[in-house]
């Protein structure tokens, strides 16, 4: 197993009641422990390394965040949604590779002593099941014409091209969060309507805020969003 650092660690309580927190981080293993596991290794090795890097990397962040709370406790994956053992905690769990790079890019930047990193983000709640989506890449518009309920796509057309690309990756954040709740398979969340929140979306500066918190009447849930970690949070 690599020796994993998590880098630039950021807490977030998203509601003090309801003792729901979230973290994101960024992830890496060492550059002699990356040299030593794909030296030699083929594409799909390093590919199925990384998503090992990316699964240990949350769980690493899920106890930092634990120590940061004092919360003394595991986490149970017998089940999902996954809760801590004794505390009953919700956990969710994220990840993303940053600038999507495939195998070949990272052997490319391991011998520029460039070590890849991926993202990666925790959020827990004793209220109920909640669902986190960290993503670093744009969503095409095509593949939100595929998917998306035709009501969002009615309003993502009028817009001009700036508000609906951000509309659209902000959407799909949304839409991943609740399929994580809710276990919807990824067509059926992603062609739920949640047009109705679009211009709450919209008319707030989300880009300067450090933290932006919507209610999805709908829903009965919270949405907060954090786009300086380019995180949505579902809860």
């Amino acid at each position: 197993m690599q020796n994993l650092m998590l880098h630039d660690i950021l807490y977030t309580q998203l509601d003090p009641m309801t003792m729901t927190w979230c973290a994101t981080a960024k992830v890496r293993a060492s550059h002699c422990d990356i040299k030593k596991t794909t030296t030699c290794l083929a594409a799909p090795q390093i590919a199925y390394n990384q998503r090992q890097q990316q699964r240990a990397g949350v769980r690493l962040l899920l106890q930092a965040l634990l120590k940061r709370l004092d919360i003394v406790d595991r986490l149970d994956e017998s089940n999902f949604p996954y809760r801590l053992t004794h505390s009953q905690y919700y956990v969710c769990f994220s990840h993303t590779n940053c600038n999507n790079k495939n195998a070949t890019r990272m052997l490319n930047d391991i011998e520029k002593s460039d070590i890849p990193y991926v993202k990666v983000a925790v959020v827990i709640s004793r209220h109920r099941a909640s669902g986190i989506d960290i993503e670093v890449n744009a969503v095409k518009w095509q593949v939100a014409k595929r998917f998306y309920h035709p009501k969002e796509l009615a309003i993502l057309q009028a817009l001009p091209m700036i508000q609906r690309n951000s509309a659209i990756r902000w959407l799909w954040q949304i839409k991943e969060s609740f399929i994580k709740i809710h276990q919807y398979t990824l067509a059926q969340g992603l062609g739920m309507d949640y047009s109705a929140i679009i211009y709450d979306l919209l008319n707030q500066p989300i880009e300067t805020l450090p933290l932006l918190t919507l209610t999805d009447d709908k829903t009965n849930y919270q949405i907060s969003v954090i786009s300086s970690q380019q995180t949505v949070i579902v809860y």
